[in-house]
């Protein structure tokens, strides 16, 4: 069974669950294994970059954001930001007297991050992070996750399906198999970040 769509995921969940009084609620199973998904899985498929020219205490992040994973001053990339929480940048804050200078540490509020010290000129922002999955829909019919990992949307969805099913011991088997797929494309996703990072090369003269 061929799952890479929205259609073809929906009409795999409904060919799993066999419930035809189901099918109305099957975008909503979709959309609770997505905020699941989210929560869980940390896959380079998710990373993204973003860039902004900053000057003020504050920076809108990304709407798409969901967890840091570097942030720099383009220019000084070994020399990242450093994130430290809310009471933390208060107590730097109030120790230097908020005078502006390079920013050297940034905080995360709901939609914004705050940097320390405040910029004093106009800097260049480049910030790597992991993405929200895009939701799928009728207009958007796919995602990286869905096409490279199509069981960790369809045992996730149908994992959701437990208010419905009572004692449905199949809830347990498609709870096991989500989390199966989740921690076995994390670790894959970190393979691929560290594979080779051991290996050298030796080239001899002749």
């Amino acid at each position: 069974m061929s799952i890479s769509n929205y259609t073809e995921l929906k009409d795999a969940i409904a060919d799993f669950l066999n419930r035809s009084d189901l099918t109305a609620v099957i975008p909503t199973f979709i959309s609770l294994a997505e905020a699941d998904i989210n929560r869980n899985l940390r896959h380079r498929l998710m990373e993204n970059r973003a860039t902004a020219t900053i000057n003020s205490r504050y920076s809108v992040l990304p709407t798409d954001f969901l967890e840091p994973i570097r942030l720099h001053l383009e220019g000084t990339s070994h020399n990242p930001l450093e994130l430290i929480g809310l009471f933390e940048m208060q107590k730097k804050r109030a120790a230097s007297q908020d005078v502006a200078n390079k920013p050297l540490f940034y905080a995360l509020t709901q939609s914004e991050i705050e940097l320390f010290p405040t910029p004093n000129v106009n800097y260049d922002l480049e910030m790597y992070y992991y993405a929200k999955v895009p939701t799928l829909s009728s207009s958007t019919t796919t995602n990286n996750i869905l096409t490279n990992h199509p069981d960790i949307y369809l045992y996730g969805s149908l994992s959701h399906s437990a208010p419905y099913l009572a004692e449905d011991p199949r809830i347990q088997v498609w709870a096991g198999l989500y989390k199966n797929a989740v921690d076995g494309a994390n670790q894959e996703s970190q393979r691929s970040k560290t594979s080779g990072s051991g290996m050298s090369m030796k080239i001899e003269a002749y």
